[in-house]
């Protein structure tokens, strides 16, 4: 384990888990967010090591293209977000500190006891073509039936977004003087 594909590896995996920590502990959630940009580009870059550049491409585009996106927008456009002053009560802490210990323990026990089985390397082979093959063959009703229920959620969102048009018309019941 000494090859340059294990110190990517475990570049990325540092990478993802640091930032994944940023995002719950830091107070600015503008600076988690941007944690969260890291932490889902190496799990991008994971997946580049898995041979999955479907899931590679996937994560790019939907997470840091879309939800991330969205996230930051939400923030800029939020007038009050500056005012808010988030706090987490410190009771819990260390009881959560103690449990978070142990799990990781028994996760590392396991990790480290478990006998893997090495499979022999095989040549990359990309999986772009067999997605796009299936999904306009086989699974061709289910990715349209999910289309169409995306769409509509996409003008059920705009329509609860907008302000009520009935109370916009109407004057109030008393005009200040």
């Amino acid at each position: 384990m000494t090859g340059p594909a294990d110190i990517i590896f475990y570049a990325l995996a540092i990478l993802t888990v640091v930032s994944a920590i940023l995002v719950a502990t830091l107070p600015s959630i503008i600076y988690s967010a941007v944690a969260l940009l890291f932490s889902f580009a190496g799990v991008a870059g994971l997946y580049v090591l898995l041979s999955a550049d479907f899931l590679a491409a996937t994560q790019i585009l939907v997470y840091v293209g879309g939800i991330l996106v969205l996230i930051l927008f939400a923030v800029f456009l939020s007038n009050r977000i500056s005012s808010v002053n988030l706090s987490s009560p410190m009771r819990f802490r260390w009881p959560a500190a103690v449990i978070c210990l142990c799990l990781f323990g028994v996760l590392s026990y396991t990790a480290v006891s478990t006998p893997y089985a090495v499979k022999p390397l095989i040549t990359y082979q990309p999986t772009t073509a067999e997605i796009g093959e299936l999904l306009m063959t086989r699974y061709l009703l289910p990715f349209e039936a999910v289309s169409v229920l995306l769409l509509a959620a996409l003008i059920g969102a705009a329509l609860l977004s907008r302000p009520d048009v009935a109370q916009a018309g109407k004057p109030d019941m008393e005009e200040p003087k």
